[in-house]
């Protein structure tokens, strides 16, 4: 079962990336601009992608810019 492990890794590391790229183009969305915002919406990136058109278009936005 050492591939569970690996796998948990890898999941890891993409969400971690996610959270890097979308901060990293932050500038680029039209969101507010402030700190709670910003951590709230990089924390929270895997559901919100999921069930928010608006938010998929300014992540996009996001990837695009960073």
């Amino acid at each position: 079962m050492w591939w569970i492990n690996i796998a948990g890794f890898v999941l890891l590391g993409v969400y971690l990336l996610g959270i890097w790229k979308f901060l990293g183009g932050f500038n680029q969305t039209t969101f507010n601009r402030d700190i709670l915002t910003r951590l709230f919406l990089a924390l929270l990136w895997p559901p919100l992608l999921i069930i928010s058109k608006s938010y998929r278009s300014n992540f996009g936005k996001a990837l695009r810019g960073s």
